[in-house]
């Protein structure tokens, strides 16, 4: 429009001639004539009627009683990217002072094709300056224009319709679902630029076309939400011929389509292009575009549409392909998880987990709930490395290993050693992060053994929250290849109403910031969130939800509620290595929490001592450590067992140390402190234990 702004202001000049009686005429609409085609208007900008000749008609390929006055009535033969500009162009006129406007701009003919067309006009003011009237004619200017501004404009027009599908298929590039391909055809302006009102999708499926995007007014054609691809709609048509249908007028649809364009009859629908989407030499879909301002289409046009339906349905169909492997992983972890929670006498317990929400596959994050005998249960999260089906399939073979050793009864610390073995041996190179807690809900002594993966938090029954330090080994699969399997065990007690809380990663990870910080967030978020254990837990995944998580996340939210505890007492036990004097502390610490809880706290001091003299004997006289146990045997009476298992076969003896010996004693306590004692073989080593009467439980 600009280009023949400045010449046709000076071919006009200024216009001086007054307004006749009639008010239909100026100047230098009467120096040309109608004579030489051309048509003139007046338009009174004071209620915005537009009277044009029929000259002025002609040129606009409109016909006498098609048009009323109303200039928003030649919408029909003005493209919407024509009007703005010319628009625009009158606009500037009327706002700078300007006498005179002059512009080209192109017309869409009843045939479909456009036309370029040029305007003049004199803008009448008041006394004051203001606007009131534009007088002016318009002409045919497609000869005028045939070997110049129309070739500059024809070239214009197809680097902008190039570039339309350029940045089309840049956009669909980053589209992973098909609703992401469905958002970048609404979203990325290529609608408008097209001059599309709205789009219509559909996927070939089964034999059926699938309605996936169905217009502004959401599904406005009842019963087609599913056709079969035989029927006589424009989608199926297209997927059945895999060639485009382009109907060029409402009289086309209605008769093309009678049962279809009785639905859409009142959405203003002047034209429609419609295309296969062909990926791979198959139709994958197929796509309507429908415009309300046009009628017909360009060999242009067309074969910017068709380019563009090229590109749509590669990314659609590797939107297709995407979304069914996430589908497939998404399956398979959700198999490898437990389909159910078992409930635990004297526990509550609630598990949460959710799948990265950036578009990438499901990983190996998992968690397990495990019955164990006597009042114990054992609490597992993991996260296996990686995000594939892969990661998903080494989760649940060592999820099922881990649940299979500690149900065999080995200690945490065994378990989480036979689980590493495990996962080094089967051939993959993956590794993962592991915590295992064992609880004794009759104690609430829980052993924590963690292999490279987060520290657990507490939740005291008020409400505050703390972080607890376990000390840790390597990651399952690394430390058996390096050979560390040595994990130390942490006791800590769990008293009624606390609430140990165990998560992998994905929970505590936040852009720029280190898992320090991610602790002390997700601390906040346990220390402020509800009470109940559920609201919790869905409260701590809602965060994950709203921020975005580039992670997996496993939650296992475990409390002791101190109620519907067996009375007889539980089973607990510690391996203490040779040389750890941290593992024996710990083994210490176990027996006292244990004497405490199960309510021998006359017996305490007697009880400790004897189980102390017995581990040392096994630390001092044998080349390995020693498995210790404690129990409560329930009969007659309420006996409180102590067991001390190590690899030697030889039998321990009671001597007499003598004045000065500093050896010799232990068994003399053991047999003064206990009530009974003994000895037993266990395979290839025995087991020294001693047992104490204890008051029955109330």
């Amino acid at each position: 429009m600009d280009a023949g702004a400045g010449g046709d202001e000076e071919a006009a000049g200024t216009c001086s001639c007054q307004e006749r009686e009639s008010g239909v005429t100026c100047c230098f609409f009467e120096t040309y004539g109608l004579a030489l085609g051309l048509g003139g208007f007046d338009w009174d900008l004071d209620n915005g009627f537009m009277r044009m000749d029929d000259s002025a008609l002609a040129v606009f390929d409109l016909r006498p009683g098609e048009y009323s006055g109303r200039p928003e009535e030649l919408s029909a033969r003005v493209p919407p990217t024509e009007a703005a500009r010319l628009d625009a162009h009158v606009s500037q006129a009327l706002k700078n002072g300007s006498a005179t406007y002059g512009a080209y701009f192109r017309i869409r003919c009843r045939d479909g094709s456009l036309r370029w067309t040029h305007t003049q006009g004199c803008v009448r003011r008041d006394a004051t300056g203001r606007p009131r009237r534009i007088i002016g004619v318009v002409r045919d200017a497609t000869r005028e224009l045939a070997d110049s501004t129309d070739r500059l404009e024809h070239d214009a027009e197809r680097r902008r319709k190039t570039s339309l599908v350029q940045g089309t298929t840049a956009a669909l590039a980053h589209a992973r679902t098909v609703k992401d391909v469905i958002d970048v055809l609404n979203d990325s302006q290529g609608l408008e630029n097209l001059g599309a009102t709205s789009l219509v999708m559909g996927l070939v499926e089964a034999g059926r076309i699938h309605l996936v995007a169905d217009g502004p007014d959401g599904s406005f054609v009842p019963g087609t939400r599913y056709t079969r691809v035989d029927e006589q709609y424009p989608m199926s048509e297209v997927v059945r011929t895999l060639a485009p249908r382009f109907i060029e007028s409402p009289e086309e649809f209605a008769t093309s389509y009678p049962v279809l364009w009785p639905h859409i009859r009142g959405l203003g629908i002047t034209s429609a292009a419609y295309l296969p989407l062909i990926a791979q030499a198959r139709p994958v879909g197929a796509l309507g575009l429908l415009y309300s301002d046009r009628i017909g289409f360009t060999s242009d046009e067309r074969n910017v549409l068709i380019a563009l339906g090229s590109s749509i349905a590669q990314s659609l169909q590797r939107a297709m392909l995407f979304e069914q492997d996430k589908d497939l992983a998404e399956g398979l972890q959700q198999a490898m998880l437990p389909r159910r929670i078992p409930s635990v006498p004297g526990a509550q317990i609630a598990v949460r987990y959710r799948s990265a929400r950036l578009g990438r596959d499901v990983g190996g994050d998992w968690y397990d709930v495990i019955p164990l005998p006597n009042g114990r249960v054992g609490a597992v999260i993991g996260d296996v490395q990686g995000h594939d089906t892969h990661a998903a399939a080494v989760m649940g073979q060592l999820r099922i290993v881990l649940r299979a050793y500690a149900a065999e009864g080995h200690t945490p610390a065994t378990v989480m050693a036979r689980a590493s073995v495990f996962l080094d041996e089967l051939d993959t190179d993956r590794f993962a992060t592991c915590t295992y807690a064992e609880t004794d809900l009759t104690t609430g002594v829980v052993q924590v053994v963690r292999a490279g993966h987060l520290d657990p938090l507490l939740r005291h029954a008020d409400g505050a929250c703390r972080r607890l330090p376990v000390a840790g080994g390597m990651p399952l699969g690394l430390s058996a290849e390096f050979g560390q399997l040595e994990y130390p065990v942490t006791t800590v007690e769990l008293d009624p109403g606390q609430t140990l809380v165990l998560c992998t990663d994905g929970l505590v990870e936040l852009p720029g910031t280190d898992l320090d910080d991610g602790m002390q967030m997700l601390s906040a978020l346990v220390r402020t969130g509800p009470h109940d254990l559920q609201e919790l837990a869905d409260a701590l995944c809602e965060v994950v939800d709203e921020r975005g998580g580039e992670d997996d996340v496993a939650l296992l939210l475990l409390r002791r509620r101190g109620v519907d505890i067996p009375q007889t007492g539980g089973r607990l036990q510690q391996h203490v290595a040779q040389n750890d004097p941290e593992a024996l502390s710990s083994a210490r610490h176990m027996i006292r929490a244990a004497v405490r809880a199960w309510g021998a706290r006359e017996r305490s001091d007697e009880i400790e001592l004897a189980a102390d003299e017995l581990m040392t004997n096994a630390l001092l006289h044998t080349d390995g450590g020693a498995v210790v146990t404690a129990r409560v045997l329930a009969g007659a009476q309420r006996r409180l067992r102590i067991e001390v298992e190590d690899r030697s076969s030889a039998l321990p003896r009671r001597r007499e140390a003598g004045e000065a010996g500093v050896s010799g004693r232990g068994l003399m306590l053991v047999d003064r402190l206990a009530d009974v004692w003994g000895v037993e073989s266990r395979g290839s080593g025995k087991c020294v234990w001693c047992e104490f009467v204890v008051p029955d439980r109330l």
